[in-house]
Parts: structure tokens; sequence; C-alpha cells
């Protein structure tokens, strides 16, 4: 069976060229030219990875994405005509998968799509637990289905897809450094480039949260020249 991609561009001439262009590509292609078109699109049909566009009219790509942040497994590929490194990473901070700037080379679409679907299932349904249990650590739980990372004091909050996939990987490295490359190709699919901070702002993020770890026992340690370690504190007795 094909893939099915749906394209979310509010321009007509735009989304047919790029609609024709992945069906010749042997997808099974669908379009939309707002959120709400988008919405009636995805309640009908199983939808693998959308390529969103960044300005739309009434809710924009940016919010259209985090609301995408729900559905585990589909991917995005966000597109825009602003091209500054800061725009690329609120794209990727919001749950992009991967960021293009207009004007693109078409083959260069292909590209990214076919990499961002060749990653592993695991990126999103990584436990081979039961559904029901989440992994415990410094007075968190995280549940690794639905993404949601519960603090100590009881507050919950479902972590961008990004956040969820570089924290994953930190606890199962087990207190041992993890490369920024390894984690680039887990959290985006793609290599880490000199320019790239997309991982750092995960990080970042991260680490507001762990500030509410129990007496301070986890905390995300830079390692120089390495990249990042998760310093979880044994428990009295463990």
């Amino acid at each position: 069976m094909s893939t099915t991609l749906l394209v979310v561009d509010d321009d007509d001439e735009i989304r047919e060229l790029l609609c024709d262009y992945l069906t010749d590509a042997g997808y099974l292609v669908l379009a939309a030219a707002d959120g709400e078109q988008m919405r009636q699109q995805m309640a009908r049909h199983k939808v693998e990875l959308v390529v969103l566009d960044l300005m739309l009219p009434g809710e924009d790509g940016l919010s259209l994405c985090r609301q995408l942040q729900a559905q585990p497994g589909l991917a995005v590929i966000m597109l825009s005509a602003k091209g500054s490194t800061l725009d690329r990473i609120i794209g990727l901070e919001v749950g992009a998968d991967d960021y293009l700037s207009k004007p693109f080379e078409p083959r260069e679409l292909i590209a990214r799509i076919k990499a961002v679907l060749r990653r592993p299932q695991r990126l999103d349904t990584p436990s081979e637990e039961p559904a029901s249990q989440a992994q415990q650590f410094a007075g968190f739980s995280l549940d690794h289905i639905k993404r949601l990372l519960t603090h100590p004091d009881g507050q919950a909050l479902t972590l961008p897809r990004s956040d969820y996939r570089v924290l994953r990987e930190l606890l199962e490295a087990n207190n041992r450094v993890v490369s920024r490359d390894h984690l680039t190709r887990s959290a985006f699919g793609r290599d880490h480039l000199p320019d790239d901070r997309s991982v750092d702002m995960c990080i970042s993020r991260l680490r507001q949260h762990l500030r509410r770890a129990v007496n301070g026992s986890a905390q995300i340690l830079t390692i120089r020249n390495e990249g990042y370690l998760l310093s979880i504190a044994r428990e009295p007795g463990a």
C-alpha cells in the first residue's frame, strides 16, 4: 500500500504542483488549504506524513503543528518562505520533524520525506513494556506511549516529540554520555550540522523540567566536545 501524505498549503498553484509531484513519486496524496480542511482530511484518512506550510490563513502552521503532536507516529515536514535559522528552530521546537525553506527543489522534498519515513517505529512507540507502565526517575514519571511527563508535584504535560525523544535517549543511556549527533538523528532523523541548535533547545527545555527533581537528584550535564549526560543520583539504599 502507498504511503499517504497530506499537503497543507493555501497557495493553489503550489499545492497542486506538490500533489502532482508527490503522486508521481508513488505516494497517495491528499490536499488541504487550511487547518479546517486538514482536520477533515485526517478524520477521513490515515495519514503518515503532513507537508505543512507555515504561513496559512487563520490558524498558522505552528499552531497546527502543535495540534498534530497529539497523534503518535505522525510526521510533519514544515515549509516556509522564512529561511532564517531562528525560524527553522521555532518550527522544530513545536514538533516538526524537518523544515524546508522555499523555494526548494522538489527532489529535496522527496529526499526529506524518505528520510523521515525511514525512521524506526521506535521513535514514538519504543517501549516493549505494557502501555500502562511508565518509567520512574528522580520523582518523575514518563509515559512512553503518551509522551506524558509527570512532575514530582503531580503536574503533567505532554512533551513535544523532539523533547521526548531526547529525554528517552538520555534515560536509555543510563548515566553515559550521548553525542549531539546521536541525539539529532534520534530526535529529528537527520545528521547534526555545525550551526544546528535544535538539540540544544530541547536540552534547555528539559532542564527547566528537571529543576523540579526531588532534592535536585536529576540534571543534564554538558560534556564538552562529547555531548550530554543525564545524571540521576541513586536513592539512599539503592
